[in-house]
This record gives C-alpha cells, sequence and structure tokens, in this order.
C-alpha cells in the first residue's frame, strides 16, 4: 500500500495515527497494592480501590510515575511540571467503578517525537520522524470473555476478569503523521523496541501489554482538509496493525468514489475474515464528562527527581542502530536486527568488545545463535555461550586456525554448555591444516584417483573443480584451508 492511491479525481492520501495503551511493568496496580501477575485465576487480583466501594482513597504508585515519565523522556516528550488525573465516566461491564482515572486536558507529558525506519520488500528503507502529541497515565479495564465465540456477536454469555482492572497504562498518542500501514506497523513496533529497552513493559501483545486502537481517514491530496476518522480498536499484532490499515483505507476510498458516507465510528479488525467490522459509533471527549479526580491531588515532578531519571535511560534503539552503522560499518539491516532486543545488542557489543570482527559476530548472531536462542525460548543474557566465547570462535576462523565448517560443528556443544573452541580445537585435532606441502600431498593423491576428470577439467569443463573441492573438504574433514586449498588445486588441475 503506497502513501497515495490513485483515482479518477486525484490521488488519495491516508492519515494515521495510532494511540498506543503500554501496560508498565510494575509489581502493582497504579492506585492499590493489588497484584499485577498475569495469567492467575480470574478475579483473584481485585480489592475495594479497585471496585471504588465506598469508603476507599487511590494512592499513586510511584513506581508508576517514574516509569511513565522515563517513556516519556525516550520518545522527546516535555514532562509536565504539574498534571492531575480526571474522572472518565463509560458504563461498560469490565468496568467496576463505571469510571476510568486518566488524564484529560493536563497529561503528565506532552509533544514529542521518535524516528522509525521504514522497510519493505521490494521499496527502498527510509527514515521518517513521527510526532508524538502526549503520554498520559491511566488504569486499564478488566476482561470480557465471551462464552461460545470470540467476540460478543454469537456469544452465548460473557464473563467478566477483573484482574486487569486498574493496572497502569501509558496511553502515547501520535500526531497524525503515518500514511500507510506499513509506517503505522513499524511505529507501533519502535514503541515497543523502546518501551522495552527501558524495562518499563515487556511489551508483550500476547498478554495485552501492548495494544494499539488506529485512527484513520483519507482526503485527495496533502493539501486537502481531514476526511472523517474511523477508530479500529484494540489490534495486538504488528501485521493486524498493517493489514487494518491497509483494508481500511481502500474501504473509504470505495465509499466515497460510489458517493456514499464515511461515518465517525469504532470498528474492529476480524483477524480471520481479514476486513474491519462496525462496533459503536465513536464517542466524544464530551459523552465521557471528564473532570478532576477528587480523591487524587496534583502531581509534582520536581526537577532534580526528573534529572536523575534522565541518568538512568538507556542508550535507545534508534541511537544504537544509527552507531552500529558509523562505528562497526554495519549494513542497515544488520544494525536493525542486531538492535530489536535489548539483551541481543548487549551480546553483540560485549562480544565486540573482546576483539572480534563486528561483521562476523553479526553474522553469527544473527544466523545459528539467533536461531537457538528462539527454537529453545532462552535469553542472550543467560545464554550459556558467553560473548568472550564467541569472540575467540570468530578470531579463530579469522585467523585461520579453524574453518566455518568446523565452527558450525562445534557451535551446537558451545551453545548448549559454553565453554572454549580452542579447547575444543585442540583436543580434537580440528585445526584447519595451513601446511602447503601438506595440502600438495593431498591434491597429489586426488588427481591420480580421478584421471578422467583431470582430463575433462583440461579439455574445458572447469566447473569441475568444485567436485575437486569437494573431495579435497571430504578427505580433509573440512579442516584445509579453503583459500590456500583453491590456490594450490587451481594450479594443479591446470598442470602447473
Amino acid at each position: 500500500m503506497t502513501a497515495a492511491t490513485s483515482s479518477a479525481n486525484g490521488a488519495w492520501e491516508a492519515v494515521i495515527g495510532l494511540e498506543t495503551h503500554v501496560q508498565l511493568g510494575t509489581n502493582s496496580k497504579i492506585f492499590t497494592c493489588a497484584s499485577t501477575t498475569f495469567g492467575d485465576d480470574p478475579n483473584t487480583h481485585i480489592d475495594p480501590v479497585v471496585c471504588g466501594l465506598p469508603g476507599t482513597l487511590p494512592v499513586l504508585n510511584q513506581m508508576v510515575l517514574e516509569y511513565a515519565v522515563k517513556a516519556a523522556m525516550a520518545l522527546n516528550l516535555n514532562i509536565a511540571e504539574h498534571s492531575k488525573f480526571d474522572r472518565k465516566q463509560y458504563f461498560y461491564p469490565d468496568l467496576p467503578k463505571n469510571y476510568q482515572i486518566s488524564q484529560f486536558d493536563e497529561p503528565i507529558a506532552e509533544e514529542g517525537w521518535i524516528e522509525v525506519e521504514v522497510a519493505e520488500k521490494g521499496k527502498d528503507t527510509y527514515l521518517k520522524r513521527i510526532g508524538i502529541e502526549r503520554l498520559h497515565m491511566e488504569e486499564d479495564a478488566g476482561k470480557l470473555v465471551h462464552a461460545g465465540s470470540d467476540r460478543l456477536a454469537g456469544s452465548t454469555h460473557s464473563l467478566v476478569d477483573y484482574n486487569r482492572a486498574g493496572v497502569a497504562l501509558a496511553e502515547i498518542v501520535s500526531k497524525p503523521d503515518l500514511r500507510t500501514g506499513r509506517e503505522a506497523a513499524e511505529y507501533a513496533s519502535e514503541i515497543r523496541r523502546i518501551m522495552r529497552y527501558l524495562g518499563v513493559s515487556d511489551g508483550n501483545m500476547q498478554e495485552g501489554s501492548l495494544r494499539c486502537d488506529v485512527n484513520i481517514s483519507v482526503r485527495q491530496g496533502p493539501d486537502a482538509p481531514f476526511g472523517t476518522k474511523v477508530e479500529i480498536k484494540n489490534m495486538n499484532s504488528f501485521s493486524a496493525i498493517q493489514k487494518a490499515c491497509e483494508y481500511e483505507i481502500q474501504r473509504q476510498i470505495k465509499a466515497y468514489e460510489a458517493g456514499e458516507a464515511v461515518v465517525q465510528e469504532t470498528r474492529l479488525w476480524d483477524e480471520g475474515k481479514q476486513l474491519t467490522k462496525s462496533m459503536r459509533s465513536k464517542e466524544g471527549s464530551s459523552d465521557y464528562r471528564y473532570f478532576p479526580d477528587p480523591d487524587l491531588g496534583p502531581i509534582e515532578v520536581i526537577a532534580s527527581v526528573r534529572e536523575g531519571w534522565r541518568t538512568e535511560l538507556p542508550e535507545l534503539p534508534s541511537a544504537k542502530r544509527h552507531r552500529y552503522a558509523e562505528e562497526f560499518g554495519l549494513s542497515v539491516y544488520d544494525a536493525r536486527v542486531l538492535t530489536d532486543e535489548y539483551a541481543m545488542a548487549e551480546y553483540f557489543e560485549a562480544a565486540v568488545a573482546a576483539g572480534a570482527e563486528a561483521k562476523g559476530v553479526a553474522n553469527w548472531i544473527q544466523g545459528d545463535i539467533a536461531a537457538y536462542v528462539n527454537a529453545n525460548r532462552l535469553s542472550y543474557s543467560t545464554l550459556p555461550f558467553r560473548p568472550e566465547q564467541l569472540a575467540e570462535m570468530v578470531q579463530l576462523i579469522d585467523g585461520g586456525k579453524i574453518s566455518g565448517k568446523i565452527a558450525k560443528e562445534i557451535l551446537p556443544e558451545l551453545l548448549e554448555k559454553g565453554g572454549s573452541a580452542k579447547a575444543i580445537v585442540d583436543q580434537r585435532g580440528l585445526g584447519m591444516i595451513s601446511d602447503p606441502a601438506a595440502i600438495t600431498t593431498i591434491v597429489e593423491e586426488l588427481l591420480a584417483a580421478h584421471p578422467q576428470e583431470v582430463e575433462a577439467f583440461r579439455g574445458g569443463k572447469t566447473k569441475l573443480q568444485g567436485f575437486f573441492v569437494g573431495q579435497l573438504m571430504k578427505k580433509t574433514g573440512g579442516k584445509a584451508d579453503p583459500k590456500l586449498a583453491n590456490q594450490i588445486l587451481s594450479k594443479m588441475l591446470k598442470g602447473g
């Protein structure tokens, strides 16, 4: 899907903004000490404060404030010296109080941006700065479980689990700067990546730790006024975000070109049918009847506390990507993959710091090591094969002590148990044969054993050199120095 889609009346342009709900990874809820543990029995993490019972008072969890401010700083937002909480009134079975404590006109942070790298197969990768309007703190609602169907329509009855009610959220509202489904997915992915780097959220979309609502409209050209905005609720995968945007863009364009109205509403993404469905008419802020929460005082983040938290921020993904390209000479793709997870980036940097060449380390991490980590659901921080041990293996390869083939043979044992590649090589006699005289003797034996192939090679079938290379490697157990072996083999095949 491109930013503009041609029509009979000119080029249509999509205008997209995201509201990203990030569950902050505190052990207790935003206004009470009730647990936030995921997956426990339904309705075991509720208390009178969560339910808003008479005589109860909410108290702000200080770690929620710290996490929200750090998240805002990482998104280049301006932290408000003073902010407040408001009550947002709406009535739904999974909201035990029939109101939500949120922030309305005085959020904790406003006016920021992030840089996203938009990569799509068959197209040039480009960087784009996406504006962020605000970040505010609020409490989550509970969860409805619909029996007999995965949604309300078609279910026989619904059950409510209040365990999630009152869990701390940071809602991040982008500006309408996104133009394609791919940009929207990349933006959401970068938000998740940043939150995980900070350690303020695990970003687990399958468990609802990060959810996105998309606001989308279309207009005819970049100078035209915005069209009617439609909201698509609660998408929990980057693929769904992209597909839902692409479907909705086409749906709205078709409606306008057919002379039909696009109404302001909330829609749902149907993953099975790959389309959006109408859910309800969209409420406006007046429908929520906001007013300052009378039980919670104003929030003040003094400058010394703010700057103390700022010093604790790690180097963020975008900065790492730029540094990897400049400092290590890595490609855009390599830098992007290596910085996707904080632990992977730390593992890579530690291996390079131990003396290995960056590109070689990158190749092993992105290939065999990543496959092993993912297949076994491990973390780079606890992997038995430590970065300095990977560095040693890469140095053995670069120094001509072992071949890549030998490294692949010993790597499974190293990944499982850790240890020294050099020690294994020495113990098993796996070192590379780099003595020209030894290789020459082996080549002489091969040529004598295959006279017909030698004659065919000298008659013009030069591709047979690959056959001899294979035979040589087989005979030496893959230990012959490939470069030296090819040189000697080529010379002797030609009768030199």
